[in-house]
């Protein structure tokens, strides 16, 4: 072969190596906009493969998908300038924010169900600053956990404590048309709230609209299990959801709840609110990102 006849071949093969290896790295796309019949609510990081690390961009990317709103525990965290940034692209989107969890101050340690002054002050503080972050990213929903169980105290009058503490709440939430929303969980066995019923007695006794409850299933199913018949009981006091598949806390499908069952009940029962995807992916990279995306579009198909 020619010295020029081998250079032609050989910058063609390099070509269609290159192009091969550009094709093969193209991002995988979204599937095409869905619309759920829930509004379901990511959270940051979960799209971060696709959007990149920058918080708006993935906001953008979830309202591209077909999400309606946005979940995010941190907001307080962070700065000013972003929570304002934040609550400008849910408005441009039109979607709408979920809840973000009202910093208390040493979470367990520091908990409602002792009736110390000094753990209460924190909590109210902690209010008030709630109030003017969720003005800035136009929330309503704001998550409260109370603490650890004291076992020193009876549990009636822990109960007493942590509900004369929520009302003092209430009275700072109830004239901005704001909701804190109890969350009952099974991370931890020494914390106080872990049971539905439990909160619902909690949410009658501090008797306001601004003090509801957060029924997260896949702590509910941990816990207690019965989800369906459990939600029914305790429907008129529960404001917001929360899904995570068990076991594992990934999305629904990967684990034993039927969420398209769940889904077909709170649907039915007339719940028009935020769905929060408070879970992992169940698989890394844009590969993860899209099962995630397929995977809700397959259990909001409740009708079939």
């Amino acid at each position: 072969m020619k010295r020029r006849d081998f250079m032609k071949t050989s910058a063609l093969a390099t070509g269609a190596g290159a192009l091969s290896a550009t094709a093969f790295a193209q991002p995988i796309m979204p599937p095409e906009k869905r619309s759920f019949q829930m509004k379901y609510a990511p959270h940051f990081g979960m799209f971060k493969s696709h959007a990149g690390e920058d918080v708006i961009d993935q906001l953008n990317f979830m309202a591209d998908a077909g999400f309606e709103a946005l979940e995010d525990n941190g907001m307080m965290k962070r700065p000013v300038e972003m929570q304002e940034k934040i609550g400008q692209t849910l408005s441009d989107r039109n979607m709408e924010m979920g809840v973000f969890v009202i910093d208390k101050g040493g979470n367990g340690a520091n908990t409602l169900a002792a009736g110390k002054q000094e753990h209460i002050d924190i909590f109210l503080d902690g209010c008030r600053r709630a109030v003017d972050v969720a003005k800035r990213c136009n929330a309503t929903w704001m998550t409260v956990v109370p603490g650890n169980y004291q076992r020193d105290i009876p549990i009636g009058i822990q109960t007493a404590n942590v509900i004369e503490a929520l009302r003092q709440a209430a009275d700072i939430f109830e004239p901005h048309g704001l909701v804190m929303v109890l969350e009952p969980l099974s991370d931890n066995p020494d914390l106080f709230l872990r049971y539905s019923d439990q909160t619902y007695l909690i949410c009658k006794g501090v008797n306001s609209p601004a003090c509801k409850i957060l029924y997260d299933v896949y702590h509910m199913q941990k816990n207690e299990g019965h989800v369906i018949r459990n939600i029914d009981l305790t429907w008129d006091e529960i404001a917001y959801f929360q899904i995570g598949d068990n076991p594992g806390r990934k999305e629904p499908t990967t684990g034993e709840i039927n969420y398209k069952n769940v889904f077909k009940f709170i649907h039915e029962k007339g719940y028009r609110g935020i769905m929060g995807m408070e879970h992992g992916n169940s698989m890394p990279g844009k590969e993860g990102e899209i099962k995630l995306i397929e995977a809700y579009a397959q259990v909001d198909n409740f009708d079939m």
